[in-house]
């Protein structure tokens, strides 16, 4: 079955909204699996579950019957999200504009290819689709 990831920051911003939909939108299109996805840096202090991730994201996009709810903890997020996305064995991973930008930065650090999208692909053979801001 296809999976789609989707990250978000929580609590969700209007940005992470505009992510979820087009997560939702896009797993509902293709009848897959939906991975709501937040990442705490190691040095938040905040404690989120995923109880409430999987609340604030129905609000939002209702109830999915193919939908999980996934709380890391990473050093940085961007690589935190590349290992879910290969733990997942997602298909799909939606993104937003302004991720790409970050996810451009940390990629310079440790690939010599800072395009995203190119990265991925080769390296997790997935798709991105990247959303504009609301």
């Amino acid at each position: 079955m296809v999976s789609v990831l989707a990250p978000v920051r929580y609590p969700l911003s209007e940005f992470s909204k505009t992510t979820l939909r087009e997560g939702a939108r896009l797993a509902r299109e293709r009848e897959a699996n939906l991975v709501v996805l937040h990442v705490t840096p190691y040095h938040a202090s905040e404690n989120v579950t995923r109880r409430e991730l999987k609340r604030a994201a129905e609000r939002v996009v209702g109830r999915l019957p193919q939908a999980r709810y996934l709380v890391r903890s990473g050093f940085l997020i961007e690589e935190t999200i590349l290992e879910e996305v290969a733990a997942e064995g997602a298909d799909i991973v939606v993104i937003g504009k302004s991720q790409a930008s970050r996810w451009r930065r940390v990629f310079r650090r440790i690939a010599d290819d800072p395009d995203v999208e190119r990265f991925l692909r080769r390296e997790l053979d997935c798709k991105v689709v990247t959303v504009a801001e609301p």
